[in-house]
């Protein structure tokens, strides 16, 4: 049984005024292609409703359902007749989780990769050429100094690289 948390639900309601105007339509679960793709299992609206009725437990500790998986397409946002934005709350929620360590593996590697690459996703050699082949342009990254600089400052790294993970 879950226990109401009221002051993460006053924060999630501070956070974003716009979530008292839902009314629990559905719209945004029938248009989401996660809800879509997941058969329901992956559900905005059962996200936004926990998150009104204060239930932290269920949306950081236990993610059920799983607020990672949200693509941030914006789609509910644009179907919801109320104009909710739910987005800012599922990012809001993420940032619980990732607070309390608990986060998916491909966030702590895309976040490692960042911090050594300045790219979440290194272009292989093969790429490389493929693309000077090709005659396209050499891709530009940040300076991964400038990256890590920004990283440590924000505490990326502690939470992240030098965390429980």
């Amino acid at each position: 049984m879950s226990v109401i948390n009221f002051e993460f639900r006053n924060e999630v309601l501070k956070h974003n005024a716009s979530l008292s105007y839902c009314y629990q339509c559905s719209t945004c679960s029938g248009g989401c292609p996660v809800a879509l793709l997941t058969s329901g299992k992956y559900n905005p609206r059962k996200i936004i409703e926990e998150a009104i009725l204060g239930l932290q437990d269920k949306l950081v500790e236990r993610q059920d359902p799983n607020p990672w998986l949200c693509s941030t397409c914006q789609k509910c946002v644009e179907l919801c007749p109320q104009k909710v934005e739910l987005t800012e709350i599922f990012t809001l929620i993420k940032n619980r989780c990732f607070e309390k360590n608990k986060y998916p593996e491909a966030f702590y590697s895309q976040g490692h990769s960042v911090f050594e690459n300045s790219i979440a996703i290194p272009y292989s050699n093969a790429i490389i050429t493929r693309r000077k082949t090709l005659g396209l342009p050499e891709i530009k990254t940040a300076p991964v100094d400038e990256i890590k600089t920004l990283l440590r400052t924000t505490n990326f790294e502690k939470n992240i690289l030098e965390g429980i993970k």
